[in-house]
């Protein structure tokens, strides 16, 4: 059984303020459209933290501190790679927020999720943001969530 695998390694960062708003992105894609929080791909020999901040950045404006490695997202992709998500999240950050050509983005308080489309697994991702209990979002091959 071979010990390697081919894997995509990506990240998403819960920014959120003391008020109970979290930053968002009104994502502009066909496969995963709609809020989603901001993030993106890892770059080759880049550093996992390095690579939220720079992610962050590029899509909000904003520069973040001391995010914090908060869970993983995990799932087979279409190519048969793991495609996995560091999920991070930080109440630390400067800059004004601006919108990239990825989407519009902007603050949303907790109580407004529900008037809004999320991607296809947001709420689901909220619960390991949230939760310290949980640290793993997987997906198995027929698409069903397992929170572990």
């Amino acid at each position: 059984m071979p010990r390697r695998e081919t894997v995509v390694l990506t990240n998403l960062c819960m920014v959120y303020d003391n008020q109970g708003n979290i930053l968002v992105e009104d994502r502009k894609d066909e496969h995963w459209g709609g809020v989603a929080l901001p993030g993106g791909h890892v770059e080759p020999g880049e550093e996992f933290v390095k690579s939220v901040i720079r992610e962050v950045y590029e899509e909000t404006g904003l520069t973040i501190e001391s995010p914090k490695l908060c869970g993983v997202k995990q799932f087979t992709h279409y190519d048969g790679s793991r495609y996995i998500v560091f999920l991070f999240k930080t109440n630390v950050f400067s800059g004004t927020v601006k919108s990239s050509d990825e989407g519009e983005v902007f603050w949303l308080n907790r109580s407004e999720f529900g008037n809004y489309k999320t991607v296809q697994d947001f709420d689901k991702l909220l619960e390991v943001f949230d939760n310290d209990g949980l640290s793993e979002f997987f997906y198995d091959g027929e698409w069903n969530v397992s929170l572990l």
